[in-house]
């Protein structure tokens, strides 16, 4: 092949291969308040302990998600969503949930909004160990950069899918 030629092609074989439809975030979860900000935020450490791990797959070719967790408190339901904001040292920082369909009035409450179609739902029920995984898909694909966090809460007696408090939260993009 001539030099020349060859050299033309160089660039083309520096070139990253094509993103994976796949993405994945590992973090153990820490303290809110540790020096560098955390991938993963505990804010109620009896529930979520610090050290205890999350694991996101996203499948950009199949809408959905599907978390693992392991170590959190056993016997437990995490309902958990996605969030518009970032995780940060104040729970009400991750924003409210992340819709499809973007509901003018927040918080939502509309089930015209509100609901399993326009949000993504997880229940994560934490085995005797503390470990479980959850998987859930949904007809559409989050915006860029408007999906930043899943936030785990608390169970409430009100069902599974009702929303208590931020007792963690995961950063999805950086």
């Amino acid at each position: 092949m001539p030099a020349p030629f060859a050299a033309a092609l160089l660039p083309l074989a520096l070139l990253a291969p094509a993103a994976s439809p796949v993405s994945l975030v590992e973090a153990d979860f820490d303290p809110a308040t540790a020096f560098v900000p955390p991938a993963a935020v505990s804010y109620a450490d009896d529930l979520v302990p610090y050290g205890s791990h999350a694991t996101v797959v996203t499948d950009r070719s199949a809408p959905g998600r599907t978390v693992t967790v392991t170590g959190l408190a056993p016997g437990h339901e995490f309902p958990a969503h996605l969030h518009t904001g970032a995780c940060g040292a104040d729970p009400a920082s991750s924003g409210p949930h992340y819709q499809d369909a973007v509901d003018p009035v927040q918080p939502s409450t509309d089930p015209a909004y509100a609901n399993d179609r326009n949000e993504l739902r997880l229940v994560l029920r934490t085995d005797e160990q503390g470990d479980a995984t959850a998987s859930a898909a949904v007809a559409w694909q989050p915006r860029a950069g408007q999906a930043r966090s899943l936030v785990l809460h608390a169970g409430t007696p009100a069902g599974p899918h009702a929303a208590g408090d931020r007792v963690a939260c995961v950063r999805l993009e950086k």
